[in-house]
């Protein structure tokens, strides 16, 4: 299973000589089991596009795409993407505004509760009130990945739903204003981005199960 940042607020260092953009929002590519899953679209398209273009991803690549909440900076390149893929599968939750479910001309699935995207791609399903939200549950070797979008529900309610799927190893992705430090304890990789209010805190606390994200950023996990 290979994951690659797309987009972020932040160029991982070391690919930052690579002509990479950086900008307020998400997305992320996974390749499992021969699928290719872009998880969020960033806010702007020109960006999304230009940083695919610079990682080597085929626009037209991604069989799925899968958006976490209706949120701009996470929904905000899907139109640009859609003028090249016009045939992935676009899993959204079924509460999305009926005007930006009516733009849309690909194939849609509307997520209610947990369900299987593909094999070992899981969705959360619709968490939250006042903004809700699906991460996905990727399942490893070593326990299963939780991907987050801004994790607005809260980190403690999406790892309470994910655990349904398996022991948690890790967490990828918006930790928001996340401050229930003693959850984490326990799980072995931990990657806050994007939307992430107290990262220094988690870095400091966690200094050894903490991983730098970033667009250009790869994790590769078995």
């Amino acid at each position: 299973m290979k994951i690659t940042t797309v987009y972020d607020n932040e160029i991982y260092p070391e690919a930052s000589a690579t002509g990479l953009m950086s900008e307020w929002g998400f997305s992320c590519l996974i390749e499992v089991s021969g699928e290719r899953i872009l998880f969020d679209t960033g806010g702007d398209g020109s960006i999304l596009l230009h940083n695919m273009e610079r990682l080597g991803i085929d626009p037209e690549d991604p069989t799925m795409i899968v958006l976490s909440h209706e949120h701009w900076d996470h929904t905000g390149g899907l139109s640009d993407l859609l003028t090249t893929n016009r045939d992935s599968e676009i899993h959204l939750l079924a509460s999305f505004s009926e005007s930006f479910k009516n733009k849309i001309k690909n194939p849609v699935t509307e997520v209610h509760g947990p369900a299987e995207i593909c094999d070992r791609v899981y969705t959360t399903g619709e968490l939250g009130t006042s903004i809700k939200e699906q991460s996905l549950v990727l399942k490893t070797a070593n326990g299963v990945i939780v991907l987050t979008g801004c994790a607005h529900p809260g980190i403690g309610e999406i790892m309470d739903a994910a655990s349904g799927f398996g022991n948690i190893y890790g967490i990828i992705g918006g930790f928001h204003g996340f401050s229930e430090y003693h959850l984490l304890n326990g799980v072995e990789f931990l990657s806050p981005c994007h939307c992430t209010q107290h990262l220094s805190e988690i870095v400091s606390q966690f200094p050894d199960t903490y991983h730098k994200n970033g667009v250009g950023r790869v994790f590769t996990f078995e």
